[in-house]
């Protein structure tokens, strides 16, 4: 299948799905999109979070700045930050997933791409992923197996589950 792919990765909900299915959230974020990818043609990665709070993880921030740095060196990837915001006794996410569905959107609109692939198995996505099948775009969502992907499952021309070949070399011979 031949084509134009931008990839939406919703990086909180990535990396706390990998933290839970197998402890660690290490990707070789090249390998998997390369993967998600295969034969049609990437036309950029765009990748979302929120920077920590420097003066209360001060370790955790380093290496997210680390990680964030990381992704920008790789080619045709862009990072998109929202922000923490506290709320009574946590924190939230602020401006991440408005983001990300307002890109997937206006990108379509803009006729950027073919078909969009969203990271994630967030089903708040699934009105804006509608709206660009509705331009006549096609979505697929990678996702980590054991993610519940009931919205999602309504809305998505097809689904990648993301299994650990998805995330690191395999082995030297």
């Amino acid at each position: 299948m031949q084509g134009r792919v931008m990839v939406f990765i919703d990086g909180s909900n990535l990396y706390h799905a990998l933290k839970q299915m197998r402890g660690s959230a290490k990707i070789d974020f090249a390998r998997m999109v390369q993967r998600i990818v295969g034969q049609r043609r990437l036309v950029r990665v765009y990748y979302y979070n929120v920077p920590v709070n420097q003066g209360e993880v001060p370790e955790q921030y380093g290496r997210q700045q680390r990680f964030f740095a990381s992704i920008q060196s790789l080619g045709y990837f862009e990072l998109r930050l929202g922000e923490l915001v506290r709320r009574a006794d946590h924190m939230i996410e602020k401006g991440v997933d408005v983001r990300l569905a307002v890109d997937m959107v206006a990108f379509a609109a803009k006729d950027l791409y073919d078909t969009a692939v969203l990271v994630s198995a967030d089903g708040d996505f699934a009105h804006a992923i509608q709206y660009v099948k509705d331009m006549g775009k096609h979505v697929e969502v990678a996702y980590v197996p054991e993610a519940k992907l009931y919205r999602l499952r309504q809305v998505c021309d097809t689904f990648i589950a993301l299994d650990q070949s998805y995330f690191t070399h395999a082995p030297a011979k």
